[in-house]
């Protein structure tokens, strides 16, 4: 029986090709939502907490206060604890916020390295400045860490040196990001394209990359997964932090590739519920809300499928 609902994003076959170059060196895959999602982890009925996933979040900056607290939303749905690290006053913030928030501990930044031993998987880069200042920590922690689950994102990212990403890595650029790392690797030129940029980048890199746009790409050890999907409505600033939060909270007790597909595919699948009944006057706190419905719909009719 074949996957399929109203709003399901679509799925492009192993031939397709995006507009502007093709994938001709990566070895293309069909997706199929079934097989994903019917991996999904679920808590154990004797599971205690700290067992279904432990995420460190650090980000944040005094110019951008709430890419991460959407990050940190999203996750808190998903694993058991998340420790978010952050600027004093986005810190004190989210204090303010444990009316809502009570899935996780507020930490100071000398209080990173405890906590970073202790998570599963650490997020760090949603709401972070592109300074010297995030250069410096960013590296510190990569380079100190290489062995860690992370997924670095946003200004992280953007800060990064290519040469300290490994295998237990996700990267999780947009198109003006990917051409920054790209840069990193080799020479570009005007006439490049994503799609030339994440075949190179297949060689170069053993880290996993969720490429975000109109449609997601997942590059990992050399193959190549697509999905679309989404509308205008997921155009509006935090619908990216949000995705890292979730790809970061499945990481936890998945693998790298079934995180980025599954986070990818119910991102926009919460994008499209909210665009039947709304259209595309939504925000990231709407999409934070909807995804989890929506996953969970999408995983029952995924299981009952196969």
């Amino acid at each position: 029986m074949s996957f399929s609902t109203a709003t399901s994003p679509s799925v492009l076959s192993p031939a397709s090709v995006l507009t502007g170059g093709t994938h001709s060196d990566l070895v293309l895959q069909n997706f199929l939502p079934e097989t994903w999602l019917s991996q999904l982890h679920l808590p154990a009925p004797d599971s205690h907490k700290g067992q279904n996933g432990k995420l460190l979040i650090i980000g944040g900056s005094n110019l951008f206060h709430a890419a991460s607290k959407w990050s940190l939303d999203i996750a808190s749905k998903f694993v058991d604890m998340v420790f978010y690290a952050s600027t004093p006053s986005n810190n004190e913030l989210v204090k303010q916020a444990k009316g809502e928030f009570w899935n996780g501990l507020v930490i100071s930044t000398a209080q990173i390295p405890e906590y970073l031993t202790e998570a599963d998987v650490i997020l760090i880069g949603p709401g972070m400045e592109r300074t010297e200042a995030t250069a410096e920590l960013v590296n510190h922690l990569l380079k100190t860490y290489p062995t860690k689950k992370w997924v670095v994102d946003a200004g992280a990212l953007q800060m990064a040196k290519a040469s300290l990403f490994t295998e237990s890595m996700i990267l999780t650029p947009h198109s003006q990001e990917l051409v920054k790392l790209a840069e990193q690797f080799f020479k570009t030129t005007g006439s490049d394209t994503d799609a030339m940029f994440l075949t190179r980048l297949a060689t170069l890199t053993s880290a996993t990359i969720l490429y975000k746009g109109q449609v997601d790409q997942v590059l990992h050890q050399g193959k190549l997964w697509q999905i679309t999907g989404g509308n205008p409505g997921m155009t509006k600033g935090g619908t990216g932090d949000v995705l890292a939060g979730l790809v970061a909270a499945l990481y936890c007790n998945h693998e790298a590739l079934i995180a980025c597909l599954i986070g990818s595919y119910a991102n926009k699948l919460g994008g499209d519920k909210l665009h039947q009944t709304v259209g595309p006057f939504f925000n990231a706190s709407d999409l934070v809300a909807t995804v989890p419905e929506t996953l969970w719909a999408a995983y029952n009719q995924a299981v009952g499928a196969l």
